[in-house]
């Protein structure tokens, strides 16, 4: 498969604005916690790059390859992922859900018993973030690279 455009070219000022957004959104949550969330939104919508930029961002970081690994089974992987990360996978799944479902007054009162009214408003914006590049990504078969691509 071979990449149909180079939206980044084409539409530079759009790119940079969606760059800067992922920049800002999210960023008062634990670098870990966001990277989780973009991964897990990446693999349900299909973005083979996002994936594997937010994978390696995790090893990176120092993440267990296991932990990584269990990202797509998260409920079944106590192990790997506490209450506050299951809040936060159990609302990006159900925010990037839509128009499909509607994130429920259930999925809500879960993320408010560990997050803020601020920090569930910057992981709602992360998550429509990463949904944006894996729109973009996938719609214009954005390639692999033969090493991950970091940001900045």
């Amino acid at each position: 498969m071979s990449a149909r455009l180079d939206y980044h070219a084409l539409a530079p000022k759009s790119a940079r604005a969606l760059g800067q957004l992922s920049y800002a959104a999210g960023s008062a949550l634990d670098k870990r916690l966001r990277e989780l969330v973009n991964l897990r939104v990446s693999q349900i919508n299909g973005c083979a790059f996002c994936i594997d930029m937010h994978w390696a961002d995790l090893l990176k970081q120092g993440v267990e390859p296991r932990e990584v690994n269990a990202i797509a089974g998260w409920r079944e992987a106590h192990r790997f992922f506490g209450e506050k990360d299951r809040a936060a996978l159990q609302w990006a799944e159900a925010v990037n859900a839509i128009p499909h479902r509607t994130p429920s007054d259930d999925d809500f009162a879960l993320v408010k018993q560990h997050f803020s009214d601020a920090e569930i408003a910057e992981l709602t914006f992360s998550v429509a973030a990463i949904r944006a590049w894996n729109v973009l990504n996938a719609s214009f078969h954005t390639p692999v690279p033969d090493t991950p691509y970091t940001v900045g």
